[in-house]
Order: C-alpha cells, then structure tokens, then sequence
C-alpha cells in the first residue's frame, strides 16, 4: 500500500518493492542450487529438462509484500555459482 502521496515517495516504495522480490528470488535461486548440488552429491541424476522445469518465481503460498522477520546478527554462506555436470 502506497500511504504517501508524493511522486518520490511513492517511488520509492514501488522500488523497495521490486528489491524485495529480487531478494526472495535470489534466495530461491540459492537455495534450489543448494539442494541440486546435495542430490548430485548423494548420486541422484539430474537431467536437464528437469533443471528446466525448475522456477525460483513462487507464485504459491508466497506473500512477496507481507512481514518478514530479519535476523541482522546472521551472516549468509558463501554463493557457489557453479553447477556440477549434469547428465543429459
């Protein structure tokens, strides 16, 4: 919801918006990576139509806009951007 009415204002909250979703998306990206590695790791094939399948964009049982309680003190892992050879 858009409380101000001041065209900066308002701006900023649209990008603040935008960011947020960028930020799940990111984490979502992250976080399927991480669970492709550990199935590679455990020795489960992963093909690629089944990578491209895969989406980071939830649509459901997200609230993209809702309240999320941040924890500052924590300090996120390295980002391994790499995939291990995948079978075909």
């Amino acid at each position: 919801m858009i409380a101000e009415n001041e065209r900066d204002a308002q701006h900023k909250v649209v990008q603040y918006n935008h960011l947020v979703a960028n930020l799940m998306l990111f984490h979502n990206v992250v976080t399927l990576t991480k669970v492709i590695r550990a199935l590679v790791a455990e020795g489960y094939p992963v093909s690629l139509p089944a990578l491209a399948a895969l989406s980071p964009y939830q649509i459901g049982h997200v609230n993209r806009f809702g309240h999320y309680r941040l924890n500052l003190d924590r300090v996120p892992g390295p980002v391994e951007y790499e995939l291990p050879v995948l079978t075909q």
